[in-house]
């Protein structure tokens, strides 16, 4: 047996970003349908003059659901909460993506909002891991000479990026404090970054999730680290910029495929008018611990419309 550190590959599956929109997508349509009212003697129901039996044509209001200035998309009406068997059972992993127009300092509030959403879908208390993908970090075998940034580049200096994300740990830590989340950890953070951020912190994050892209094997200095600092590290295959404005923007909008929420171009579109700019997503997974199987896994997404009038 081995003393260097472990390295979990996960199966891959489609990219995150095709899931995550494809399950919103449909979770849309089917809350739509299920929001639909029969048929009264036949007739079709005419709201606001609307064919509410046709789903392309119910009004946004009809399946969702606004709670002071936030807004439901779908109601909660149409959520299955809770997991089948006791929470002793389950690993959950949770991973949140800080969305790269979001402001630093609503980083905090984010990690609130997205942790609370996950408990409250599967009525937990507690996730076994929870990893923090910050926007402006990412990870490859040549990290070391590029400063592992891709396009999910953020409009900050590299040392005002690592502040940001030192400062917002200690959400993180909190939340690790008083056990809600059991273990933490960060995505895409190589050696260099690291040896930055890890005297920082209270309590060191001890996962290290890495997409290695067309890469096969990780570079020996990450290996390396990662055994003097006993991380462990996991690989993914997750964009980091998961939701990017114009992919929210067609899922919301009036056009092939949008949900009718967010009015389209010409001035009398019904909808919610305005700017739509996404801040944060986040992924949770639930496996039966003695089968290997996965039992419950979902999205949340949060997002800030800058002029929310309704037509």
């Amino acid at each position: 047996m081995s003393g260097g550190p472990s390295i979990v590959r996960r199966p891959v599956f489609e990219k995150s970003n095709v899931e995550l929109v494809n399950g919103l997508r449909a979770n849309f349509a089917a809350s739509k349908e299920a929001s639909t009212p029969i048929r009264q003697n036949g007739q079709a129901q005419i709201v606001d003059g609307c064919d509410s039996t046709d789903g392309d044509s119910i009004p946004y209001s009809f399946w969702t659901s606004l709670d002071n200035d936030l807004l439901h998309i779908p109601s909660k009406v149409f959520q299955v909460r809770g997991l089948s068997e006791e929470r002793s059972q389950y690993d959950i992993t949770v991973k949140l993506f800080l969305l790269p127009k979001t402001s630093f300092s609503d980083w905090r509030r984010h990690f609130q909002e997205a942790i609370t959403a996950v408990l409250e879908e599967l009525d937990v208390e507690s996730v076994d891991l929870l990893i923090v993908s910050f926007p402006g970090i990412s990870f490859d075998a040549d990290s070391e000479k590029n400063g592992g940034c891709g396009s999910n580049r953020v409009e900050a200096s590299e040392s005002d990026l690592m502040d940001a994300a030192v400062d917002a740990w200690e959400e993180v830590e909190f939340l690790y404090s008083r056990g809600v989340a059991l273990k933490i950890g960060v995505a895409e953070f190589g050696p260099e970054r690291l040896q930055k951020f890890l005297p920082k912190t209270m309590y060191r994050p001890t996962v290290d999730q890495i997409n290695v892209r067309d890469c096969h094997v990780l570079p020996r200095s990450m290996m390396l680290f990662a055994k003097q600092e006993n991380l462990e590290l996991l690989t993914h295959n997750d964009c980091t910029d998961i939701l990017p404005q114009g992919t929210l923007r067609d899922l919301l909008g009036t056009g092939e495929n949008g949900a009718g929420v967010l009015a389209g171009p010409n001035p009398g579109d019904r909808g919610l008018k305005g700017d739509v700019t996404p801040q944060w997503v986040v992924k949770y997974t639930a496996v039966v611990r003695d089968r290997g199987v996965i039992e419950n896994k979902g999205y949340f997404a949060s997002a800030e419309l800058s002029d929310e009038t309704s037509s």
